[in-house]
Order: C-alpha cells, then sequence, then structure tokens
C-alpha cells in the first residue's frame, strides 16, 4: 500500500506544478494585454491645458508663503489628502520616494483643510516636514475636489498638465507621465494610439 500511496501522492504533486506553470503564464499574457490604469481622471475643476488658479498660501512646515499657480521652475504634484485618510496615510513614502527620484524637478505640496493643530500632529507623527503643507478650503472648492487622495501636477508655466484620483504609485507616475507626453492623460494617449493603429490597420479602397 504504501508504494500506492507514494506513487498517487508523487502524481498529484507533478500534477499541481503543470497547473500552477499554466496558471502563471496565463496571468502573465493578461498582464500583457492589460493596459497600465492611470490615474482617474475627473472633469471638475479646472481642466488639463488651463490655467492654474493662484494661490499664495502659509506651509505649517516652514512658515513661509509660496505661491501656486503661477510659472515656476519647476513643476509643482499638488497632492490633496487628509489625516483621515487611510489611503492618503499609504501614499506618504511613496511620495517621499518619488520627490527624491525627481530631485530639483519636482515641488510636491501637500494640501488640506480643517483645524491647523490636528494638521500639525498629523505632520509630526508623519514626519512630512520636507514637505511644504497648506491649508485652504478655497484652493479645495475650486479644483472641485470630492474625494481623496487627489492629485494634480501643474507645469512650470502655470498650467495643469494632469490631475486625478490617486491609489498607487503608478497612479501618481501616470501624471508625470502624462505631461512627458503631452496629453491630457495615460488613458487618452492609450486610446489616441488604439485608434491610430484601427486606422493604420483599415484596408486602402481600391477605386
Amino acid at each position: 500500500m504504501l508504494p500506492i500511496a507514494v506513487t498517487l501522492l508523487f502524481v498529484i504533486v507533478v500534477a499541481q506544478a503543470v497547473a500552477i506553470w499554466a496558471l502563471s503564464r496565463q496571468v502573465g499574457i493578461l498582464f500583457e494585454r492589460v493596459s497600465p490604469l492611470g490615474a482617474l481622471v475627473t472633469d471638475a475643476g479646472p481642466a488639463v491645458g488651463a490655467q492654474a488658479p493662484h494661490f499664495k498660501l502659509r506651509s505649517l512646515t516652514n512658515d513661509t508663503f509660496l505661491t501656486i499657480g503661477e510659472p515656476a521652475v519647476r513643476t509643482t504634484l499638488l497632492f490633496f489628502l487628509s489625516p483621515n485618510c487611510p489611503v492618503c496615510k499609504k501614499l506618504l513614502p511613496i511620495l517621499r520616494s518619488l520627490k527624491s527620484a525627481e530631485g530639483d524637478n519636482l515641488e510636491v505640496v501637500l494640501a488640506s483643510d480643517g483645524d491647523e493643530a490636528e494638521h500639525r500632529r498629523f505632520i509630526n507623527t508623519y514626519k512630512l516636514q520636507r514637505f511644504a503643507y497648506v491649508l485652504s478650503p478655497e484652493m479645495g472648492i475650486t479644483y472641485r475636489i470630492a474625494r481623496l487622495p487627489f492629485a494634480i501636477l501643474i507645469g512650470e508655466d502655470g498650467t495643469v498638465r494632469a490631475k486625478g484620483l490617486v491609489n498607487n504609485r503608478e497612479q501618481l507616475e501616470s501624471l508625470l507621465n502624462a505631461k512627458d507626453l503631452a496629453v491630457a492623460s495615460v488613458q487618452n494617449y492609450l486610446e489616441l494610439n488604439h485608434m491610430t493603429e484601427r486606422t493604420t490597420a483599415q484596408p486602402r479602397s481600391v477605386v
């Protein structure tokens, strides 16, 4: 009986290995076919390509004033967050990494509203002193921020270059990719490429 049991166990293990290998191949094919999902763009607020609204606000992290929306020497990433937003907290290390990777080319500004004392505790708890941190209900209203976390990329020329809801690193980076590609969003770029491919693939009519 023991040799039979060992043989059956060996067959089961081999079958599982084959099934796992086949499944991994299918997952790889699926990832190749599925396009990357960028930031979830909304139609509310200033449109991509429009002049960004001007705000002069005091940063809680260094008590100096900064101007948002005017031409600047670097790109500005406005990141709207809340101390009570779990996803926002999850993205804070990613923002640090992104800021370090971009260096002097990117200024990250954290934006919110509410009780200043609560936000100062939030800054100290999560060690956000390296970021500019502003409170402005008017800015949230102007940009029509309805859900968090929301990010807006403002170019050096002071125009809105990309925006959208962001839940992970890929979606944050998609804003920078959209700016580099000079498109409203990564989805827009993929749609344009898809339309171009379909047009190119159409057979020419013979007269």
